[in-house]
């Protein structure tokens, strides 16, 4: 009786301090800011704090494409915070912080929060959302990323939609692991990212759980909701593989089947190209309706099922298998990067390509160099820089992938090799530049590059042929296309759409 008498008064008093404490802040307090100073979308991503994970807890009834939701953010603050945002879109019900109430203005995309005391910086910390809305009611500027379809929902866009179905520090430089866990009437399935740890059925509801354990930008989150063929199975290296296709495929499922379950292939072959694989699961989810583009979701990309409408389409699986490294695990600091992104998953097809017998990369640089005029208004697009009109703008891709394939005639198969797995080594799960990547390639090859990035990211024009822009005189002459292009036009027709 002693010992527990003694152990309530040491937690009470242990508790009285905790509550009665004020936090300790090295300086003044101040707000967080509405964004992180990225020069193409302003707004995107907030200030002050550090998200290390994310819980969100989803019910969605399909019929009225009504979402209810908690999610639980947990944080660390970078600075003394008085107040800060979250990006959501969303009718919002209630915030806490630390458990306790806190004021909100919610304008927009921008969920300001005010707690009822400061937060002290390195101090961990955890924010509440819970909200209720229609994600395809909702605009913000004339945007809505949200897809629903006839059976249920995607959440699948770039650069913006994880603020239609969970708040968040929405800008790839502040990542994150997750717990999703989406409740839907029985007979629904959920796909989302990672691993599926648990499925259960109460009172006529589903509730599908899914885990990333490997850092994810917002944007990379995804969730599909609908009718869908599930596959479960080993992946290559062991890990887990899931593929999801629409049970409304009709002729395209064939196709698609013949190319996603190809994953684990994609993914050895890659690995053995550029290092070990970044994520812990792997897969794919092609859908029938609503989706007109695919994208990269981390551990398990979305493809519409328009890849598949000739027929078999694997580079649109090397594509977006090769971001898992170029965007996924290294993401781009600021989205005027976004090369570091499609120019190298553009060229992990070509090498594909090469590795298949359908076209070496330098028969398909030449292809793309002569098929573009000097006049072409595709020269005038710069792929380093090429403006928020034009992340997505097709020179972002090929001209981008050509400006690796010059890379590697000016310095060879060997030191590309060398430049670009050590730059997935180095950046693996955090973000990178530009400029970091060009100081790379000099430090590896041992060559002064100025001149040549200059010329091929940042500079409109065709660049000259010469070798000291990795070009050959006869990339000039229009030749017979090599067998690949029909399917990388194709591919790239779809793949760099996001609306």
């Amino acid at each position: 009786m002693f010992r527990v008498q003694g152990l309530r008064v040491a937690v009470a008093a242990c508790c009285a301090g905790t509550f009665l404490a004020a936090p300790a802040f090295a300086g003044a307090a101040g707000p967080g800011a509405p964004g992180v100073g990225d020069d193409y979308f302003p707004g995107y991503g907030n200030g002050g704090y550090d998200v290390a994970h994310y819980d969100v807890q989803l019910r969605y009834d399909p019929a009225q494409d009504h979402l209810r939701g908690t999610t639980t953010v947990v944080a660390t603050p970078t600075q003394d915070l008085t107040s800060f945002h979250l990006d959501f879109a969303l009718p919002v019900e209630s915030v806490l912080v630390n458990g306790r109430p806190a004021a909100v203005d919610h304008r927009g995309l921008e969920l300001a929060v005010t707690p009822s005391q400061p937060l002290a910086e390195g101090e961990l910390a955890t924010f509440v959302v819970r909200y209720a809305g229609v994600p395809s009611s909702v605009e913000v500027d004339g945007e809505n990323p949200w897809i629903r379809t006839s059976d249920g929902a995607l959440a699948v866009g770039q650069p913006a939609i994880s603020s239609w179905w969970f708040p968040g520090n929405d800008h790839p430089t502040d990542k994150a692991t997750f717990d999703i866990a989406v409740a839907v009437p029985d007979g629904t399935e959920v796909v989302s990212n990672g691993v599926n740890t648990d499925t259960s059925s109460m009172a006529g509801w589903t509730t599908w759980k899914w885990r990333t354990t490997t850092p994810t930008a917002t944007y990379l989150a995804f969730v599909g909701i609908g009718q869908y063929e599930l596959h479960s199975g080993t992946g290559a290296f062991g890990q887990p593989l899931l593929t999801a296709y629409s049970d409304d495929l009709g002729h395209f499922e064939g196709p698609a089947k013949a190319s996603v379950e190809r994953t684990p292939e994609v993914v050895e072959f890659l690995t053995q190209l550029v290092g070990e694989y970044p994520v812990e699961a792997q897969g794919g989810l092609v859908a029938s309706e609503g989706l007109n583009f695919a994208l990269e979701n981390q551990t398990r990309p979305t493809y519409s099922h328009l890849f598949f409408r000739d027929g078999a389409n694997t580079s649109v699986v090397v594509h977006e298998i090769a971001h898992q490294w170029f965007g996924d695990s290294v993401s781009v600091d600021e989205w005027s990067e976004i090369w570091l992104n499609e120019g190298f998953a553009t060229y992990a097809e070509w090498l594909w390509s090469e590795h298949q017998g359908t076209g070496t990369a330098q028969q398909l640089f030449d292809h793309y160099y002569a098929s573009h005029p000097a006049d072409d208004p595709f020269w005038q697009v710069t792929p380093g820089d090429p403006g928020a009109e034009n992340v997505f703008d097709a020179a972002v891709y090929d001209r981008g992938a050509m400006t690796l394939h010059a890379l590697r005639t000016v310095i060879g198969d060997a030191a590309l090799l060398d430049v670009i797995r050590t730059w997935v080594a180095d950046k693996r799960h955090s973000t990178g530049r530009i400029d970091e990547f060009i100081a790379l390639a000099e430090e590896r090859s041992g060559r002064q590059l100025d001149e040549f990035f200059t010329t091929w990211l940042f500079t409109p024009g065709r660049p000259p042929a010469g070798p000291e822009n990795g070009v050959t005189p006869g990339a000039r002459t229009l030749s017979t296309p090599p067998p690949a292009v029909a399917q990388l036009d194709a591919t790239h027709e779809l793949v760099h759409r996001h609306d």
